[in-house]
């Protein structure tokens, strides 16, 4: 049985009234079955780990004002106008649609532009936005209580892979599961690049087992495949269907922001967070190599560093020998250049399309009068997409 209401199994319906039974001391008239059975799906209708999820969500409402933030907060400006993604229209069975024209996204500057937790509050604003559409939408023959996510990952680069991006998307996501369990739907992703199996691995420890296999990856063919669940009418011409704005714009940005770059007069001082970061000192006229061996082929090797005070150089390399060898005798990867990393902190990625012994170095010898302090963080991130329902055409 599903575990919803409606086909619920003997054993369920014996859990669901002991789980009403040992909430209701918190519980609301308004908390039908429709609500605990949400918390007792995402976790497999074991009781006690149910209640500590639901206690610990009543907890986390009351310390962030979750359930008055409809009224009491206002998304800044910069991620009204920035972060892509809006509901657009409702599948076959009246479920409303989120289109997120990921791709479009300009993570640097909307970290460099609003706070990681206004970012994160907006996202908890939009949850509550949608919850407040179930229940406007519901009646007692057809219950709304699932989101279409279409992800559109056209333009989607290395540059998605930035840590602090990712972080605040995994963020996002750890409380869309923990606080917002069982809401999603479907989730389609579109346009998916080479890259995809990598930001897919960053991501994918922060989703329940039940969300991945929620996920699907569409092929060439996607536009055929959404009007399969969704009405011409309620998807935009862009994305397949036959909607658009009263102007003619077949994206209709009256209802799902674009994204794109952000203006600098948005940007704010933003202090750098070095949690996680090692930090070595460089002596004058010396340099540092770190060896990472790459085993799977596409992988990226992802970096952040600063320097205090002073710039540094900095280059990838591929060994051609299987010993230590001078950065001339090593195939260029990245070529090597000095950077202004004292003035702004330096992030990057690279892939590495064959596997190999793979080395960073970090370059002072140019230096004979200053030692530089240098913190960094080195990733190495493996593709892996295994369980998702991928389509090939």
């Amino acid at each position: 049985m599903s575990g919803h209401v409606g086909d619920l199994s003997p054993k369920q319906a014996e859990v669901l009234q002991k789980f009403r039974e040992t909430m209701k001391d918190v519980l609301k008239p308004h908390h039908d079955d429709y609500f605990l059975t949400r918390w007792l799906r995402a976790r497999n209708y074991d009781l006690k780990k149910a209640e500590t999820m639901l206690r610990n969500d009543f907890t986390w409402r009351a310390q962030n004002g979750v359930d008055t933030i409809l009224s009491d907060y206002k998304v800044p400006e910069v991620i009204e106008k920035y972060y892509p993604g809006g509901l657009c229209g409702r599948d076959k069975e009246g479920c409303p649609i989120w289109i997120d024209p990921f791709g479009d996204m300009d993570i640097k500057g909307m970290l460099s532009s609003a706070r990681k937790q206004d970012v994160i509050k907006s996202k908890v604003h939009l949850l509550e936005r949608i919850y407040k559409l179930f229940e406007a939408e519901s009646t007692e023959s057809r219950r709304v209580n699932g989101v279409i996510l279409i992800y559109d990952l056209e333009k989607m680069g290395l540059k998605h892979l930035w840590k602090p991006g990712v972080d605040l998307f995994n963020s996002i996501l750890a409380i869309f599961e923990e606080h917002f369990p069982e809401s999603l739907k479907k989730s389609f992703v579109i346009n998916a690049p080479r890259i995809f199996p990598i930001a897919f691995n960053l991501v994918r420890p922060f989703l329940s087992e039940a969300t991945v296999k929620k996920v699907h990856i569409l092929g060439s063919n996607y536009k055929e495949e959404l009007l399969k669940h969704i009405d011409a009418d309620q998807l935009p011409v862009y994305w397949g269907g036959t909607k658009t704005d009263p102007d003619g714009n077949i994206k209709c940005p009256s209802q799902i922001c674009l994204g794109g770059e952000i203006p600098q007069k948005y940007y704010s001082e933003v202090l750098s967070n070095l949690d996680g970061f090692t930090e070595v000192d460089l002596g004058r006229g010396s340099s540092l190599q770190l060896d990472y061996e790459i085993k799977v082929p596409q992988s990226v090797i992802r970096w952040q560093f600063k320097t205090d005070g002073f710039d540094i150089g900095f280059g990838i390399f591929k060994r051609t020998k299987n010993k230590r060898q001078k950065a001339g005798a090593m195939d260029e990867v990245v070529a090597s250049d000095r950077v202004n990393s004292h003035l702004i902190p330096e992030d990057g990625s690279t892939t590495c399309t064959d596997v190999g012994t793979y080395v960073i170095r970090f370059d002072n010898t140019y230096s004979w009068t200053r030692g530089k302090t240098l913190f960094y963080l080195i990733e190495v991130l493996e593709p892996d997409v295994t369980d998702l329902d991928i389509q090939t055409d």
